[in-house]
């Protein structure tokens, strides 16, 4: 079994040589030398050989001739084969050098086109390079001209397109590397030109208010020169229209002034730039918060006003230009971005601007006391109003504040024509104004409307009967008017409301200003009687007058007189009571002249009778007398009634004072011969009374003032006490004026003064008698008056 698996293993292993490449029978032999039948095996090796040498003999034997043919056939070939060596070899030659040339040029068409290649490259490289490159030198000079938006976004397509095309450079890793740089330089450029401009418009500010209120200044006078006419200050109808030549010139400065807009004057462009800056930096909330804080604080300054603002018209002119030209510039703003500011913030600043300008003009106001100033101050806010309303600002409360003014302005034009009224009356001569010539009349009829008919057909020289004071008391009342209309104008008044205002304040001006005026004059010392009269006469003739003055408003204000709650003039009361003022002073400094003479009054009231001799009036009652007779003659021009009271008063005055004298308590003893001295002066005064020194008394009127006094005396020098004491308390008693509290102080004093005559002389029969009858009589009015009392 073992030699037949040896043999086996041998066979195997002797196939696996045969079959296997020589370079791997290695492992195959080292199974061999590890075995013990080493011999064994070279043994079949050999008898293997041995047999493929039979084969190989057998195949060559098979083989030989045609390997005989070959060879001759292949030396035959050999010569060939060296021919066509020669010939390859020489043509291979001749290729050669024909190919040196060839090759050369292969090179250079090889080189060119690496070089070929290299360009394409190149183009290709600089194609996305270039486009960086131009576009970083374009950002670079705008940036040297200050042209930051486009430079920004110069920078923004730099770097999201360019850059990203270009590749892995250093100069566009340099370029990357700068563009955060460029952008702060841009922003900060760009705020500093926004700061240069807040700046300037607050600096110019001035100057664009001033332009936009100059603008609508110009609408309001081309409105008013559209009509052609306008209504002068004195009524007249005047043309506003100026030369053609100098017209014209107006017309162009006009136009050139109108093609540049108030908003013009300013290079908002610094403001665009900033916000499209900062909106493209993604940085629009940050500008639009610190563009309105830098606003918010420049209004504050705007609206804080100079101390002395209230000095000058141009203080209150820069002030309101400065406003204008704040706002005139938030307005463009507003509509010339999208959202830089909103209408509402706008409005709160506005809101914040009316307050605090309404306060300051309250104030700074309330310190001016000249009325042209008030006035222009008043067209001032109204070009000012207007001219932001144009800008589609709310300005009622300032025409509220005008309205408010309005009453300021008349306290100031109160004052004023108190002090001209009261000039007007100091300068007057309170005499009637001569007139020489047809002209003179004119002048002062054309300053007052007097209506006289029987005036107008006297022939000159004659007297107007009133002073220089009313022409120019009634000049002075059309002159207060015309500056309450200059007041009301441009208000959006109507006119009921303009006419109301117009008369409300007329009467105040009558009521108070004119009112005490005339009451000063009228009061003030040293004014005569005659003086006074003319003062009646005056305001007599201003009262007459108070419906021109109706018609006269009515005309400017274009309101009928009876239209409906139409405030009516006071003038009619005013003059009334000026002239019921002046009566009564006449009254009482009539009463006081006569007291002068009354004081020279000098009575004996001791006197004796002179027996049947004529008594005389006393010096003082003649004199007195001749006084009152020509004081009432300068009353002709009074109205009747005046003087006739005036009359009535001063000769009840001199009764009362007569009967003064009887009755004073110092005087205690008085003689029948001083009450026949008192009678014959009561008789002067009774024969001036009928006399008649003023028209209009009806009979013997005028004596009743001195019928007290008349019976008193009659009482008295008749001794008629028994119809006295029979008749009293009878309507038809004879003394029914005699009271007995009267005729008792009376007797009582001629009793002491019948006693002390009668010491020496009591043992007369008569002189007893007439004692004791005094007595009894005393008793009697005594009884009657406990009776009476009773």
């Amino acid at each position: 079994m073992a030699s037949v698996e040896t043999a086996a293993e041998h066979e195997r292993i002797l196939r696996e040589i045969e079959s296997t490449d020589t370079n791997c029978i290695g492992p195959t032999l080292r199974s061999v030398y590890d075995g013990r039948e080493h011999g064994l095996f070279m043994e079949k090796l050999d008898v293997r050989i041995r047999n493929h040498d039979r084969e190989i003999e057998k195949m060559c034997n098979h083989h030989f001739q045609g390997f005989v043919d070959s060879i001759t056939e292949l030396l035959k070939v050999r010569g060939e084969a060296q021919k066509l060596k020669s010939q390859v070899t020489e043509t291979n030659r001749r290729l050669q050098d024909d190919g040196k040339e060839l090759m050369g040029s292969m090179e250079e068409l090889q080189l060119c086109r690496v070089q070929q290649r290299n360009i394409a490259t190149t183009i290709d490289k600089l194609t996305h390079c270039l486009p960086v490159l131009e576009m970083y030198s374009r950002l670079q000079e705008q940036m040297r001209a200050k042209r930051y938006y486009p430079a920004l976004r110069t920078l923004e397509q730099l770097e999201h397109t360019c850059l990203p095309r270009a590749g892995q450079y250093r100069f566009c890793s340099i370029m990357a590397e700068n563009i955060p740089k460029l952008r702060i330089q841009i922003r900060d450029t760009a705020m500093t030109q926004l700061r240069d401009f807040l700046e300037s418009i607050r600096k110019h500010s001035d100057k664009i208010g001033e332009t936009a209120i100059k603008q609508v200044q110009m609408q309001h006078i081309e409105l008013i020169c559209d009509g052609g006419e306008h209504r002068a200050h004195n009524g007249a109808i005047v043309c506003c229209h100026m030369p053609r030549e100098e017209e014209e010139e107006e017309e162009e400065e006009e136009e050139e002034t109108g093609r540049k807009m108030a908003q013009d004057l300013v290079d908002f462009s610094p403001v665009y730039r900033c916000l499209h800056i900062y909106t493209v930096l993604g940085l629009r909330d940050v500008f639009e918060n610190y563009y309105r804080k830098q606003r918010r604080k420049q209004a504050r300054l705007v609206l804080q006003p100079h101390s002395n603002m209230h000095e000058t018209l141009e203080g209150y002119r820069q002030y309101f230009n400065q406003i204008v030209g704040f706002f005139v510039v938030e307005d463009h703003v507003l509509h010339t971005t999208q959202g830089l500011v909103n209408r509402a913030y706008v409005e709160e600043l506005w809101e914040l601007a009316l307050s605090k300008l309404i306060a300051a003009l309250r104030t700074h106001s309330s310190y001016c006391d000249n009325p042209d100033l008030v006035l222009d101050l008043k067209n001032l806010i109204v070009l000012f109003a207007d001219t932001l309303q144009g800008y589609g600002f709310p300005v009622s409360q300032l025409f509220d504040m005008l309205l408010e003014m309005r009453e300021q302005y008349g306290e100031i034009l109160l004052k004023k024509w108190n002090i001209t009224f009261r000039q007007v009356l100091d300068q007057d001569n309170f005499s009637p104004i001569p007139v020489s010539t047809e002209q003179e009349y004119k002048h002062y009829t054309s300053q007052f409307p007097l209506q006289d008919p029987e005036l107008d057909k006297l022939p000159f020289p004659k007297k107007l009967p009133f002073s220089e004071f009313v022409p120019k008391v009634y000049c002075q009342l059309k002159e207060f008017i015309y500056a309450c209309l200059k007041y009301s104008e441009d208000l959006h008044l109507s006119s009921t409301e303009v006419d109301d205002m117009i008369r409300k304040s007329t009467n105040v001006l009558l009521t108070r200003t004119l009112s005490h005026c005339l009451h000063y004059a009228i009061k003030k010392k040293n004014v005569g009687l005659a003086e006074l009269v003319q003062v009646i006469i005056n305001t007599t003739h201003l009262e007459q007058c108070c419906h021109f003055l109706e018609e006269f408003i009515s005309n400017i204000t274009n309101v009928p007189p009876d239209t409906a709650n139409a405030t009516k003039l006071y003038g009619t009361s005013t003059f009334k009571d000026a002239r019921h003022a002046a009566e009564e002073e006449i009254y009482t400094n009539l009463n006081a002249k006569i007291d002068q003479f009354l004081q020279l009054a000098d009575y004996d009231w001791m006197a004796a009778g002179q027996g049947g001799g004529t008594l005389e009036a006393s010096d003082y009652l003649v004199d007195l007398i001749a006084f009152l007779k020509s004081t009432f003659s300068v009353f002709t021009n009074l109205p009747g009634k005046v003087a006739q009271t005036a009359c009535m008063s001063a000769c009840k005055h001199i009764s009362t004072s007569l009967m003064q004298l009887l009755l004073d308590p110092e005087v205690r003893q008085i003689s029948v011969g001083a009450l026949h001295q008192l009678n014959t002066d009561v008789k002067e005064c009774e024969g001036f009374a009928r006399a008649g020194p003023v028209a209009g008394f009806q009979g013997d009127t005028l004596l009743l003032a001195f019928s007290d006094l008349r019976q008193l005396l009659e009482l008295f020098t008749q001794w008629d006490w028994t119809t006295y004491l029979a008749d009293y308390g009878k309507p038809t008693c004879k003394y029914l004026r005699v009271s007995p509290h009267t005729a008792l102080a009376l007797l009582e004093k001629m009793r002491e003064t019948s006693r002390k005559n009668n010491v020496f002389a009591q043992f007369r029969k008569t002189d007893r008698d007439r004692q004791k009858l005094i007595d009894t009589i005393i008793k009697q009015l005594r009884n009657l008056i406990a009776q009476h009392h009773a």
